[in-house]
């Protein structure tokens, strides 16, 4: 369920499930029959029933219980009391002694200086900070599904490229097999081919055991713990044809960063907590009445009303309001660390995006499709006689790095694209 909240005009779109006992306990079933999710699917589980994330929403509960307790007033104490009692039978009108008495006695104290309202005031705004620090703690999580289905993905097309590269070299070991049979080609020649054939087996192999647990660790943050080996991301690496502003990046990681905000909010809360602790250096009243019943030698009813208050010589709650001051001072040099590090943040995700984009854009220009036609034009010649398996394989490498480095580009363009998404806030505020 999608629960918004707002927080000082912040309007704060939190993912809250209704019912943590039950999202537990989906997150501990089998996996969903579906075996293949896209990106939306995957972030939508993730939120869901990452273990993580469900262990964290119950900080909401936690500080919604501390509202309860700071909307409580103090119970009145009742005092039922027997004194003079003859246990020995000594009592009489002669000697005087007693009478044995017996009271009810009932105290009220009296709060002063708010200290309900301000109790309530930094319950509410603590409840408020941990709504945003959840809310932070799905923008990082957002952003870790991201990356990792871009990460397999990325492994999938590192696979194919294996599969395709032995595919093509098993077709040249078949070609040489036919040509030295038929004496056009030295025993020597196909022996090389086929060693050049079974290492790029053993790059399928490897490819396919990073895909393996690519799709692991994106299970993992989905919040399945039975792994499914069907399992796969389905989708196309992110691209945007939109350049970024930086300007307008700068402005909203300022103004949606649920990390920097929830700080901001813990500063009003400490400067309601210097309320409340100042509330709590005035002494309270306490309005008591009593009443006395005597018997035996002496019958009589009566009524006694009581009022007390401490005397603030000593302690006026002056430690913890000078402690309530400090830490909003240590607040404040938070925001300013925070606000430095995303500018930090911000700027070095601009300079990702710029160099990933000019990177992606440069191999696409200048060297994939280059790379495959020479591939194709040395691998016709080698087939006529006319190149040398050097000269294969050297155009064969030139190929692999080419479309590797075109498959790293896609990914890590679409890396920063979500990563900017993540440090401007916008991945948990659109």
């Amino acid at each position: 369920m999608r629960t918004t909240l707002p927080v000082e005009g912040f309007q704060v779109r939190t993912l809250l499930v209704l019912g943590i006992g039950a999202g537990m306990l989906a997150a501990q079933e089998t996996p969903s029959a579906s075996v293949q999710v896209t990106l939306a699917q995957a972030v939508r589980e993730a939120i869901d029933k990452n273990l993580g994330l469900l262990a964290e929403r119950y900080n909401v509960s936690i500080a919604e219980a501390r509202m309860i307790t700071a909307r409580l007033r103090p119970n009145p104490v009742l005092t039922v009391d027997s004194d003079y009692v003859d246990f020995l039978g000594k009592f009489n009108r002669e000697n005087a002694a007693g009478p044995t008495e017996l009271s009810a006695r009932t105290d009220f104290i009296l709060e002063r200086g708010g200290k309900r309202e301000r109790r309530m005031e930094v319950a509410e705004n603590s409840r408020a900070v941990v709504q945003l620090q959840l809310l932070n703690s799905t923008r990082t999580l957002v952003l870790d599904v991201q990356s990792s289905f871009v990460e397999v993905l990325a492994a999938k097309e590192s696979l194919a490229l294996a599969r395709e590269n032995l595919k093509s070299f098993n077709a040249i070991v078949e070609v040489n097999a036919n040509r030295v049979r038929a004496g056009d080609l030295a025993q020597v020649e196909l022996l090389r081919s086929q060693v050049a054939a079974l290492q790029f087996q053993n790059s399928v192999r490897q490819a396919q055991s990073r895909l393996t647990q690519a799709r692991n660790r994106l299970q993992t943050l989905m919040g399945r713990t039975l792994f499914s080996l069907d399992f796969d991301a389905v989708g196309d690496l992110r691209r945007d044809s939109e350049p970024v502003n930086v300007e307008d990046l700068r402005r909203a990681a300022a103004e949606l960063r649920p990390d920097l905000q929830a700080l901001k909010r813990d500063q009003a809360r400490s400067t309601a907590d210097i309320r409340l602790q100042m509330a709590l250096g005035k002494v309270d009243f306490t309005l008591s009445s009593q009443y006395h019943w005597q018997f035996d030698n002496g019958k009589a009813h009566a009524l006694g009303f009581f009022f007390s208050a401490p005397l603030p010589i000593f302690n006026k709650n002056q430690g913890e309001i000078e402690r309530a001051r400090q830490e909003q001072q240590q607040i404040l040099a938070r925001i300013r660390a925070l606000e430095h590090d995303i500018h930090a943040e911000v700027e070095n995700a601009y300079q990702q995006y710029t160099v990933s984009r000019e990177l992606l854009e440069n191999v696409e220009r200048n060297m994939l499709t280059q790379a495959r036609d020479v591939r194709q034009t040395i691998e016709y010649s080698y087939r006529r006689g006319e190149a040398t398996f050097v000269d294969l394989l050297d155009a064969q490498r030139a190929f692999n790095d080419a479309t590797q480095s075109y498959n790293e580009a896609r990914a890590d363009y679409a890396r920063s694209l979500y990563l900017i998404d993540s440090i401007s806030g916008k991945g948990v505020n659109p």
